[in-house]
């Protein structure tokens, strides 16, 4: 009940004490960037459930799918295929979020001798697919050019280490390598 009195008292006072929003740089890419990726999710989830059957019961041919929209979709479908790996890996501290938005291999070491090969090909797809996906929210985003990589990297770096785990290594923008403390 107060905070509701002392509302209606500091808006009665005067009006609007300043009418100016600031929207840092970073803020802005990352709301389009987010934006689009959010976009691409959406657009691999309809192709991937589209079909039509006439009524007929006959099935009829769907448009084809652009070959940016098709790597783009098979590029998010198995970086969810290989998630489960990944996080697994990220858990026991043997992969981390780099800071320019892909995954490194930090303790090979902890890698059993037969499973070697896996984990260096699943960070190769991992950080292939995460290259597609980026390149496509550039080509997808008339606000952004091939020169802006540097920044998308760092912004997909950024949400990456914010939705990491506790306890997952994570590399700050200085390049230092850390174990994630809080979200």
């Amino acid at each position: 009940m107060f905070v509701i009195s002392f509302l209606a008292l500091v808006s009665a006072c005067g009006g609007p004490l300043v009418g100016v929003n600031v929207v840092d740089e970073r803020t802005a890419l990352e709301n389009q960037v987010l934006g689009t990726y959010k976009e691409l999710n959406q657009e691999v989830m309809l192709v991937a459930s589209v079909r039509y059957i006439d009524p007929k019961g006959k099935l009829k041919k769907v448009k084809e799918v652009p070959p940016g929209k098709k790597k783009v979709a098979r590029a998010i479908q198995r970086a969810s295929f290989n998630k489960d790996d990944i996080d697994r890996l990220k858990k026991d501290s043997v992969l981390g979020e780099n800071n320019k938005g892909g995954i490194t291999l930090l303790a090979p070491d902890k890698v059993e001798a037969g499973r070697q090969a896996f984990v260096e090909n699943l960070v190769k797809e991992e950080n292939a697919d995460r290259a597609v996906i980026m390149y496509r929210v550039i080509e997808t985003n008339e606000k952004l050019t091939e020169k802006d990589l540097p920044r998308v990297r760092k912004m997909f770096a950024s949400l990456n280490r914010d939705k990491a785990r506790i306890g997952e290594m994570v590399q700050l923008e200085n390049g230092q390598w850390v174990k994630k403390k809080k979200s």
